[in-house]
């Protein structure tokens, strides 16, 4: 699997969100509404969600194993840095 786009949509408002992002895989597949969080040990991306009945939230689509989250979180966060320094 390779990891062929990568779109990252800043959000203005203040918060812990700081960009949802898509992402394609193979220019064949793509996954929307990937967000990156500032959380208390940095950032992190979030898959896409919808609230349940329960009121709980759970993923439409995420990575099978760690390693695969691992993967696409770098290389998203590293878009994410590099599209700071170009608006810098």
């Amino acid at each position: 699997m390779q990891i062929t786009d990568v779109r990252i949509r800043k959000v203005e408002k203040e918060g812990k969100m700081k960009a949802v992002v898509s992402i394609t895989i193979d220019e064949e597949f793509v996954v929307h509404d990937i967000k990156i969080i500032e959380g208390e040990k940095g950032l992190f991306i979030a898959m896409p969600s919808r609230k349940a009945a329960d009121g709980e939230y759970r993923d439409i689509a995420h990575p099978i194993n760690s390693d695969t989250r691992e993967r696409i979180q770098k290389l998203i966060l590293e878009k994410y840095e590099e599209t700071l320094a170009t608006e810098s």
